[in-house]
């Protein structure tokens, strides 16, 4: 039988033609697993699919800590290294990641029966810490993320996302160990033999650390994630700016107190890593988190510390110092307790003694010129330094750290002098910064007085300080008056006799604040450098009161706006003489375009010189330029200021108020550049504060016609920017700061239209902000004369909160008036109906908005509005500039379209109704009896003003409009809704009309009325029992 069945052809099935080679790959996979001899070796089985078992096997030879036997290291850079990690990143991790991790973390939750490969994931990870393989996961990322965005509708898109997150997983738990840098260095030093090839391998990782390679790349795949993903995406701590400059810091840290003071070449990388760091934009971090790890290393905490700031660039140890000043009093140094004896200074002596021995210890070991005690004088005595916005700790600080400077400290009670004095300075500056001016002069004067007297008296009879007091004797703001009456007492109470002294005879130096101004002479600090006192400083955080903290990033950034070039006036120009220049002269010392007249010589026009001139042919007109306008050619500027790119500029511009082209383009697009930088980097969050106080406080000197519109326009960019930070900043200068009744209005108008734009009403407040405004030569054809348009076009000049609350009153009342004509009408049954399509319905239907205003209108904007009112109404007379009826109009109106832009949907809701229904009812009597003083030629005429009285109707009618829940409000405000109708029905029987103020009183009361009866007439019986008790 079998010779009948020959075989004459083989042809083998399918089936095994693939199962043939898969057998022969896993026997030779399990041949290369015993015998690993070589790096090609350990690739090849990683490029032919290994199991488990073989990956734990060439792990465990490329283990770096283990050893193979061999020269080789896959931490060294080499070409086989490279090819290793790129197959592991390329290969391994999507395949074997996502089991190794889930096991290894699920050890401690499930059976033990479970197997887990913890040494496979520890191996896998000790094989991509190096330099080379974090190269490699960044430039992997990169790749995928650009690939996820280009094809984000492709079926490949969850499978790069999981690569993704995998990949950031490894990522972060390569480098989250606090010693990643110090065992990379020494990785480094152990591997590269030459110092040349060190160098630039460290270099390389400072720029993968902190050149913000794995910073940026890691958020924008955390970005890209949330995109292209539905569900929720895991946040990772290394796409967190502050919290990876956190991460950094300490690992600086760690490796300062594992280093020798030997070891120059690590301390100059380690240096030059921490200078790179503080260009990362979290400069304070960085440098809290380097000092706080080296305070209890104890005894090496200085010689870390020297060592590593001696290795560093002058502008660097600027910036470390710098941000150690702006650390200290948020973080440690607790608010100074005021006394009646002038001993205040004793309660918190031992934390300022030892702010001041850090402080002296970063400048002790200063270079031979003293650099960084000249930046301490600086940041004294710059008109942006000494800690505005800050308790007076960290000047006395700074000050006992510079007494035993000879010649430091004389010089910053001259230059504070001097500044104190100017009159400039009395007129432009903040009174907050004058008050920190004030400050630091009398800290330095107690010192140098006691440490060389007559330079303190030869000062107080200079020409100096008696100009200073009388600058500021003779200044309009009674604050800069009161500190100038308050440093003349407290100086010459120091120098002179006691029947000599300067007295005023004013109750205003008795007060607690003049005696707390005049005891900063008699502080006494020392500087405490002990260990144990610094270490004491870390625990000092809950003692801590958030006094003026939002001011905290103001106080170390230095900006100087570099000086415009003038033109000399030596005399006014007839313009009907010809006039020659005789001898110009440019100095070298001087700007290019400035030249030095000598002499200007008039030179009378002679009869025969035009005789004989006639028969010149003269040349063509040229077309006019409007540079040239000018008829003297030494006024023309044809160095056209540009537009600032950086918020430094723009500060710079705007202080610049004698340069009028660079002021005015600073101002015309200083709303344009904050939005702009808002969303990128940290300036505008930086400088917010400072910011907001020269906007602020700008004066309109060069008469601009936009000037209203522009500065709102900045004010309302700065304050979207950061509105949880600036909304309660902004509510304090209204009532605190001293500002003019225009500017105080201008912040109202800021916030209500920024609270606006917050809740999405941005299009529609456009025209009353300026930002939809056509260009002014639109058309130009059609355009009067600019003498002619002045007269004839009528602009309005009514301010944007008024324009608002007249529109939003229109939308309020014509309901009603609808409604009110409809039922005088006739019976329903007679009525004519028009249905709209659907379709119609739908298509004349607002879209919805985001409303971001709902969730911070509490804390930002409302409560800090009628907080600090309450505390205002408690301190100030009834003559305060607060209660014109101007600023309480538009108070009142402020808070009435910050309520209605909030929505009736706002979480707190409830608590700004009670808060606010307060506040409206408090006034009823200062609504009614409010006055204007007109002044005639022949007498004074007192008016009734009802501007007052509409504002108030007018912001009950909103908040009754605003809570559509009439429920709520007959249970929870029953009480004050009877009031108000009762007060209300008062005002409108009162009210004559007839005039068109009148009528309008007569329409909102008529409307508040309206209101409030359909709520008590639909809970009546709600009400009436809620009212039993009363």
């Amino acid at each position: 039988m079998e010779v009948l069945l020959t075989a004459t052809k083989t042809t083998p099935q399918a089936n095994e033609t693939r199962v043939e080679p898969v057998q022969q790959k896993v026997t030779s996979t399990l041949i290369q697993r015993k015998s690993i001899s070589s790096p090609d070796d350990a690739l090849q089985i990683l490029r032919a699919q290994p199991d488990y078992r073989a990956l734990s096997d060439v792990l465990t030879y490329l283990d770096p800590a283990r050893g193979n036997g061999s020269d080789f290291n896959i931490k060294a850079p080499s070409p086989k290294a490279a090819q290793l990690i790129n197959e592991l990143i390329g290969t391994i991790l999507p395949t074997f990641w996502s089991a190794l991790n889930e096991t290894s973390t699920g050890r401690q939750n499930r059976a033990k029966a479970v197997q887990v490969y913890p040494v496979e994931r520890r191996l896998l990870l000790q094989c991509l810490r190096s330099v080379t393989g974090l190269g490699a996961i960044v430039a992997r990322l990169r790749s995928l993320i650009a690939s996820l965005g280009a094809s984000s509708a492709s079926p490949g898109v969850s499978n790069s996302s999981t690569i993704i997150t995998d990949l950031l997983t490894v990522l972060t738990d390569i480098i989250s160990q606090d010693d990643f840098l110090y065992v990379s260095w020494i990785d480094i030093t152990n591997l590269i033999p030459f110092q040349a090839q060190r160098l630039m391998l460290w270099k390389e990782l400072m720029t993968l650390v902190v050149s913000s390679k794995i910073l940026s790349i890691s958020a924008e795949a955390i970005d890209t994630l949330k995109r292209s993903s539905q569900g929720v995406v895991e946040e990772y701590w290394i796409g967190n700016g502050a919290v990876y400059a956190a991460w950094i810091g300490r690992n600086i840290a760690t490796m300062a107190s594992r280093l020798e003071p030997r070891q120059q070449e690590a301390w100059k990388s380690l240096a030059q890593l921490f200078g790179r760091s503080l260009s990362m934009g979290y400069v304070d971090q960085v440098v809290e988190n380097v000092y706080q790890g080296l305070l209890p290393t104890g005894e090496l905490f200085w010689v870390s510390f020297r060592c590593l700031i001696s290795f560093m660039l002058s502008h660097e140890q600027r910036n470390v110092l710098y941000s150690m000043l702006r650390i200290l009093p948020k973080r440690h140094l607790p608010p100074s307790r005021s006394s009646e004896d002038g001993t205040l200074w004793q309660g918190d002596a031992r934390e300022v003694g030892s702010a001041a021995g850090l402080i002296s210890g970063i400048v002790r070991d200063d270079d031979e010129k003293g650099r960084l005690k000249d930046e301490l004088v600086a940041w004294l005595t710059d008109t942006s330094g000494g800690g505005i916005g800050e308790d007076v700790g960290i000047r006395r600080a700074v000050v006992v750290s510079l007494k035993i400077d000879a010649g430091r400290l004389p010089s910053v009670l001259d230059k504070t002098m001097r500044q104190f004095g100017d009159k400039l300075y009395i007129k432009h500056a903040p009174i907050l910064h004058q008050e920190v001016n004030a400050q630091i002069l009398l800290l330095s004067a107690g010192y140098v007085h006691r440490s060389t007297p007559m330079y303190l008296s030869t000062l107080a009879r200079s020409s100096i300080h008696l100009s200073s007091i009388s600058n500021r004797l003779a200044a309009s703001s009674p604050r800069a008056r009161f500190l100038g009456m308050v440093v003349g007492v407290a100086i010459s109470e120091l120098v002179d006799k006691p029947e000599k002294r300067m007295t005023f005879g004013t109750d205003e130096l008795d007060n607690p604040d003049a005696r707390w101004y005049k005891s900063l002479t008699t502080v006494q600090d020392e500087v405490d450098g002990s260990l144990e006192t610094l270490t004491l400083l870390r625990g000092n955080d809950s003692k801590r009161v958030a006094k003026g903290s939002h001011l905290c990033n103001e106080k170390g950034q230095r900006f100087s706006a570099p000086n415009a070039a003038k033109a000399p006036k030596s005399g006014v120009i007839s313009r009907n003489s010809s006039v020659r220049l005789l001898a110009p002269t440019t100095s070298r010392a001087s700007s290019p375009s400035t030249s030095k007249i000598i002499s200007i010589e008039e030179i009378e026009d002679d009869e025969e010189d035009d005789v004989s001139s006639d028969d010149l042919i003269p040349y063509e007109k040229p077309d006019s330029d409007p540079e040239d306008e000018d008829e003297d050619p030494t006024l023309v500027q044809r160095n056209k200021p540009t537009a600032p790119l950086y918020i430094r500029d723009l500060i710079a511009g705007l202080r610049d108020s004698d340069n009028y082209d660079r002021h005015v383009l600073s101002l015309s697009t200083a709303h344009t550049l904050i939005r702009r930088k808002a969303s990128f980097g940290t300036e505008v969050l930086d400088h917010a504060e400072e910011l907001a106080t020269l906007l602020t406080g700008l004066s309109d000197n060069f008469d601009l016609e936009n000037f209203t519109k522009w500065r709102l326009q900045g004010m309302i960019a700065i304050l979207i920017s950061v509105p949880q930070r600036l909304g309660p900043w902004f509510a304090k200068t209204f009532f605190d700061g001293d500002y003019s009744m225009s500017q105080r209005a201008s912040v109202l108008n800021a916030l209500g239209m920024a609270a606006r734009e917050l809740a999405g009403y941005k299009t529609d407040d456009g025209a009353l902000t300026g930002a939809n405004n056509v260009p002014e030569n639109a058309f130009p054809s059609k355009k009067l004369p600019e003498k002619l348009h002045k007269i004839y076009a009528g602009e309005n000049t009514t301010s944007p909160i008024n324009a608002l609350a007249q529109s939003l009153e229109r939308t309020m009342i014509e309901p009603m008036a609808v409604s009110a004509a409809d039922n005088l009408s006739g019976p329903n049954a007679l009525k004519v109906r028009t249905f709209s399509s659907r379709m119609a319905v739908e298509k004349a239907r607002k879209p919805p908005i985001s409303n971001k205003l709902s969730k911070l209108v509490a804390e930002a904007f409302f409560f800090p509005l009628t907080g600090r009112w309450w505390v205002h109404m408690q301190t100030s007379t009834p003559t305060s500039s607060h209660r014109t009826p101007y600023l309480l109009s538009t108070y009142l109106k402020t808070l009435s379209l910050i309520l209605h832009a909030s929505g009736p949907s706002t979480p707190t809701l409830p608590q700004i109704t009670s808060e606010y229904w307060d506040l409206l009812l408090s006034l009823r009597i200062t609504s009614i009896t409010t006055t204007t003083t007109t002044t005639t030629s022949s007498s004074l005429q007192t008016s009734h003003d009802t501007t007052v009285l509409e504002a108030l109707l007018f912001s009950l009618l909103t908040l009754l409009e605003t809570n559509t829940n009439k429920r709520n409000l007959a249970e929870t405000h029953s009480k004050q809704l009877l009031e108000t109708r009762e007060w209300v029905g008062v005002v409108f029987e009162n009210t004559s009309g007839g005039d068109e103020e009148g009528e309008r009183v007569r329409m909102l009361a008529a409307s508040v009325l309206v209101r409030t009866g359909e709520v008590v007439e639909e809970f009546q019986r709600l009400m009436m029992g809620d009212l039993v008790g009363f």
